[in-house]
């Protein structure tokens, strides 16, 4: 009997993102999953595409993202990830998650900025799952829990000191609630005013609901700058008390005193990796963005305003030239422009190449969704790695590429049957042209589709061509994790 599938791409450039080497050949779909890998030149589909040898690799997952809010408005709220070949992004990062703490009013900056007031609705874990179950994302969700939101809902606006214990366990015990409905660990933002008096020791009481239900523990480290050092060391105590691996958040070496200094941050990771299990996300940028609040203007760090609620229309705009124009100083215009984001050129290029490169990575884009004019890593993180850093600079071969958007994050995560072309595995998939791919986001055009991703499907269903934009299709689910035996 002839095999049938409901598709089949053929002639394709195989990379399985294992970070094994390529291979030619067909991959056949039927339903969600992949069920055949090899010569199909005797199978049939509904549908064939025809590769010509351009590459088919697992849809990448985004180990870092803000989308929380975008998952719940429709499939083609994510044209910004799908255009990228993401199928599955990692929510709930930096210590902000819209559940489990419902909020009555406007939260505090930076949560305000990555989720909009109206969608603080969700007083449970199970309530937020059960609206993403009722109006699918085009991709696939991963959640965590931001110990940033779970400290508003016990302690209100008091926050410019430690919980008590009466308050930790409020958060614990909401944790605990959550990942029996199904999140993945807890995220914390301690770089942040409403965390960063936050002792590692509340951190870590509360993180004690992460052992009996295997969860990660994943940070926005408490300094990226003068202290990173210390940071890492902290990161590793609050993993380590509670048995949670740990994820470090978007790692760098911020400010210009401390370019260069990934030459000491990674080799002390790696000492921690060779007896626990640690990894970090990155992205290929050497500009972050938070809250315009977060950090203090300084003369020799670039900002670009990329929202601002009282000021709409400085969206784009260089902070010292509204400053000039305002006749403020730029500590006074951004507070003028808050709530708002901006975009902080504070990192160094070699830092970039050399986190990038290192074994421990992954790729995560920490872009913003619903800032006016958006960091371009919300639209052109993946392309970006493999076109200009892999095969431009040669940085690393493209299975390596692939393997630290694929197979190594859905490891990390622990996402079973994800990030892999094998027979039996989900069929998360990306379509692309290897000579071609690149993004076309810029600072001064941040919301510009990909060149080179020509299609990618989710659970088997595709979500996005080139040729004709996103489509309407709901196709992606709730993931959770399946933590190491």
């Amino acid at each position: 009997m002839t095999l049938r599938c409901d598709l089949i791409i053929r002639d394709a450039t195989l990379i399985d993102g294992t970070g094994g080497p390529r291979r030619r050949g067909d991959i056949g779909v039927t339903g969600d999953r992949i069920v055949v890998i090899g010569d199909l030149g005797a199978a049939s589909a509904d549908r064939e595409v025809m590769a010509e040898g351009r590459v088919v690799a697992p849809g990448f997952i985004d180990a870092h993202t803000h989308d929380d809010q975008a998952v719940l408005c429709g499939p083609a709220c994510m044209l910004c990830k799908t255009s990228q070949g993401v199928t599955t992004v990692v929510v709930g990062n930096c210590g902000i998650s819209l559940a489990p703490v419902a909020m009555s009013e406007r939260p505090p900056p930076p949560l305000d900025g990555v989720c909009l007031p109206e969608w603080w609705i969700f007083d449970s874990f199970a309530a937020y799952a059960e609206r993403l179950e009722k109006t699918p994302s085009a991709v696939n969700t991963f959640a965590l829990i931001g110990h940033m939101s779970l400290r508003v809902g016990a302690m209100g606006r008091d926050l410019d000191r430690p919980a008590t214990d009466a308050e930790a366990e409020r958060m614990r015990k909401w944790l605990a609630e959550a990942l029996a409905e199904g999140a993945a660990g807890l995220s914390t933002g301690l770089f942040y005013a409403p965390s960063k008096h936050a002792p590692t020791d509340e951190v870590i009481a509360v993180a004690e609901a992460l052992r009996e239900h295997k969860g990660l523990y994943v940070t926005h480290m408490r300094d990226e700058a003068d202290g990173v050092l210390d940071s890492i060391e902290e990161t590793l105590r609050i993993g380590q008390s509670v048995g949670a691996p740990v994820v470090i958040s978007h790692h760098k070496c911020a400010q210009p005193e401390n370019h260069g200094r990934s030459k000491e941050t990674l080799p002390l990771i790696e000492r921690h990796a060779m007896r626990y299990p640690v990894a970090f996300d990155m992205y290929p940028y050497t500009a972050s963005s938070t809250s315009l609040g977060a950090r203090k203007p300084r003369p020799d760090v670039k900002v670009t305003v990329a929202t601002s609620v009282p000021h709409p229309e400085m969206a784009g705009r260089d902070l010292f030239e509204v400053a000039e124009e305002w006749g403020v100083s730029a500590e006074e215009a951004a507070a003028r422009l808050m709530p708002g984001g901006g975009v902080f050129h504070n990192m160094a290029e070699e830092d970039i190449r050399r986190i990038m490169a290192h074994p421990l990575s992954m790729i995560g884009s920490d872009g913003g969704p619903n800032a006016k004019h958006p960091h371009p890593r919300l639209w052109g993180t993946f392309p970006r790695v493999l076109g200009p850093y892999s095969r431009d600079l040669g940085l690393f071969d493209l299975e390596t590429a692939v393997h630290k958007m694929t197979g190594r994050t859905a490891a990390v995560f622990g996402i079973p049957d994800r990030g892999v072309l094998r027979e039996g595995a989900f069929a998360d998939l990306v379509l692309f042209d290897a000579a071609t791919v690149r993004d076309r986001a810029t600072f001064t055009e941040p919301r510009q589709v990909a060149d080179g991703i020509l299609e990618t499907w989710v659970n088997g269903q595709s979500v996005y061509t080139h040729a004709a934009g996103a489509s309407d299709t709901p196709a992606g689910r709730l993931l959770h994790r399946q933590a190491a035996a």
